[in-house]
């Protein structure tokens, strides 16, 4: 049976997009959130928009361009975009006024202010003019509009104020516009010392400063009206597969320019006049529809560091110590530990640090003769690139594979690949054509005159910061098929020659996706038997159409199938007949869900399998990817306590998806929150 004619087959990315942020506000509207949080969920909403803007709205436009026609199941491009302006519209507009209708004026009930101009005192006053000429007026290249001075490069995302200004300059120049671009190195966030203040926690933007005292960079004239304004613009970079002979010198070649690509976007604070929106858009070549008048900083994103700028527990969540799993607290040594078995570590629950000393040990230990590890975000200050640099230093064999177009982290990883070269190291970049995503760490030692492999793979990225932030498995095992697998997975990276057949691994572009769907198709064929069947899947995003039209199959045959996808979904649960077994939920709260969990029941057997892919075209066909079973009974079954049916039974956080992509909260008599759940049970407390 085919799906509703006047429905589009799948439902669109770029909409998803828009919907995920919605629950992202309502946890910001929810006033059980504490403010400071509350505060930090609108920063990332504007965050995801502005890589929104970057990477989908910028791809839409270029398909709109070239006249592209919808793909098969969904709604033209042209119908898309139409569709976005008005819904990412109406987000701005409510995400601004709950800014300053709730969380303003709640944050100063507390003490936290951020004071507009008109509130200065004359003592504030003086001390921000003395910052402005002190701090920021050096820093500052007023740029006058006229034919030998045109309207300047602006960088994306970078804080501008367009000056309107009358009178003639010292050159006897009469031009009317200027523009002043706030140096990336400047605060968006000042806070006034107490003194000055009268409390602790009192902050002036930046914007606010600048169009305060900026008459000081024209002397002579009349300041008019100082107006901020942000562009956006299409920051994917092109490289072409074809052409390229050294990926590392092309990437070089090309990163400074993602400054400077189309632009997408532009923001302008509310009571920007029309002739100056006007000029804007026609110097950016926008129109009405790209333009996002704000109520408020242009820059919201750059609030989110307020946060960790006020130091009172009460506005935020609870602290938490990550816990430790019982076999990491007997021994610290973390080879004795694994060879007692493997280990599975839940974060942010528990800690990350046992996968720092994993490498930290493996650095040092004399017996360790090989690392290998990929690398696809880590930070520009990761502990774990300086152990294996030491490692590298004290001679054992360290070979990177270092994924240089990890999107908005390209520099890091430059920057981590010359110093990995610098002291020896073996340093790959991937694969032309397929960026490396999967997250594998291995590390060889000599054992009684042998030499024995230990294994860490994940969901989630090598990266202490976010292992905090986002919910992710990790799995220790020097189980010695599944250290096959990842040696061979290795080799496969380094190398030119084909793997040999993996033992448990499936990998993409190769194996991940055929095994997939005949994962699926298996549940579909027992329960046409009229066996159980039952599928659970975990994930963020969940697009390529062929497993959707396989998990269609499988609910018209009769399989259970329950999706828990954070972000974006392409498939419509429960329309009669098609997908009428099949039912998505999204949970968002304090955490980032990031774990991929896949569940097939088999006839009993249970097969659960952590991954570091997304039910998307990107992760089966264009990246290196890595999905491995979970073999131990006992972890297999905390893999499915915490990391499924505990979401399955949340009723505070859980949104129900129907079929037309829209939302609802689930909602409980007894609320019960997986993530304070898992916790209470997994963390060391408070």
């Amino acid at each position: 049976m085919s799906i509703k004619a006047d429905l589009p087959h799948l439902l669109s990315l770029e909409l998803g997009n828009i919907t995920f942020n919605r629950r992202v506000l309502a946890q910001a509207q929810d006033r059980r959130t504490p403010l400071l949080e509350r505060l930090r969920f609108l920063c990332i909403i504007s965050s995801n928009l502005d890589e929104f803007f970057e990477v989908r709205v910028a791809e839409l436009k270029e398909r709109i361009r070239l006249g592209d026609i919808a793909r098969p199941g969904e709604t033209t491009p042209a119908d898309t975009f139409e569709a976005v302006v008005e819904q990412t519209h109406a987000l701005v507009a409510d995400k601004y006024n709950l800014l300053n209708s709730e969380v303003l004026p709640a944050l100063a009930e507390e003490g936290v202010r951020f004071l507009p101009e008109k509130e200065w005192t004359r003592q504030q006053r003086n001390w921000l003019s003395n910052y402005f000429l002190r701090e920021m007026a050096p820093l500052l290249t007023p740029i006058g509009l006229d034919p030998v001075h045109p309207f300047p490069r602006v960088l994306n995302k970078s804080l501008n104020v367009a000056v309107q200004l009358e009178g003639r300059d010292a050159f006897g120049r009469n031009s009317g516009t200027a523009i002043v671009q706030a140096p990336r190195l400047l605060p968006r966030v000042i806070r006034l010392p107490k003194q000055v203040a009268g409390r602790d926690h009192c902050f002036v933007l930046l914007t606010n400063v600048l169009q305060a005292f900026v008459g000081a960079l024209f002397q002579g004239m009349n300041v008019l009206g100082s107006y901020p304004f942000r562009v956006t613009r299409n920051s994917d970079l092109f490289l072409d597969d074809e052409e390229i002979t050294n990926l590392r010198t092309a990437l070089q070649g090309e990163l400074p320019q993602r400054h400077f690509g189309d632009s997408v976007r532009l923001e302008v604070a509310v009571g920007c006049p029309a002739e100056m929106e006007d000029f804007l858009l026609k110097q950016f070549e926008l129109t009405q529809a790209d333009l996002y008048r704000v109520d408020g900083p242009v820059n919201l994103v750059r609030l989110m560091q307020v946060p960790d700028l006020v130091d009172v527990a009460a506005l935020k969540f609870p602290p938490f110590v990550p816990g430790l799993p019982r076999a990491l607290e007997e021994t610290t040594n973390m080879f004795s530990a694994i060879q007692n078995g493997d280990i599975l570590l839940h974060h942010p629950y528990q800690s990350f640090s046992p996968v720092i000393e994993f490498l930290e040990q493996a650095a040092e230990d004399p017996n360790v003769v090989a690392i290998k590890q990929t690398v696809y975000r880590t930070g520009t200050d990761s502990v774990l690139m300086k152990y294996l640099i030491d490692a590298a230093q004290r001679g054992k064999e360290v070979t990177v594979v270092v994924e240089l177009l990890a999107r908005f982290d390209e520099e890091a990883n430059l920057n981590w690949a010359t110093k990995l070269e610098e002291v020896g190291a073996h340093v790959v970049y991937g694969v032309v054509g397929f960026k490396t995503h999967a997250k594998m760490l291995m590390v060889v030692r000599r054992e009684f005159g042998r030499l024995r492999r230990y294994v860490h793979v994940a969901t989630g990225n090598y990266h202490p910061r976010t292992a905090r932030l986002y919910t992710d498995f990790g799995l220790f095992t020097c189980n010695e098929s599944i250290c096959d697998d990842v040696s061979e997975a290795f080799k496969q990276l380094t190398g030119l020659g084909r793997a040999k057949k993996l033992h448990h691994l499936w990998m993409s572009p190769f194996t991940l996706h055929t095994n997939i769907i005949a994962a699926i198709n298996r549940e579909r064929r027992n329960a046409k038997a009229g066996k159980p069947a039952r599928i659970i899947a975990k994930m963020n995003a969940l697009l390529e159409p062929k497993v959707i039209e396989a998990l269609y199959a499988a609910s018209r045959a009769g399989v259970k199938i329950e999706l828990i996808v954070r972000g974006v979904c392409s498939l419509r649960p429960g329309i009669p007949g098609l997908s009428d077994n099949i039912r998505v939920r999204s949970i968002i709260g304090r955490f980032l869900e990031h774990h991929r969990i896949f569940y097939f029941f088999n006839q009993g057997e249970e097969n659960v399998y952590l991954s570091s892919a997304d039910w998307m075209e990107r992760n089966f066909f264009r990246r290196i990817e890595a999905c491995i079973p979970v073999l131990d009974k006992k972890l297999k079954a905390r893999v499915i306590a915490e990391g499924l049916k505990a979401s399955l039974a949340d009723n505070t956080q859980s949104w129900e998806m129907d079929a037309n992509g829209s939302y609802r909260l689930k909602k409980g008599r007894v609320p019960r929150s997986a993530q304070d759940q898992l916790l209470a049970d997994l963390s060391a407390g408070s």
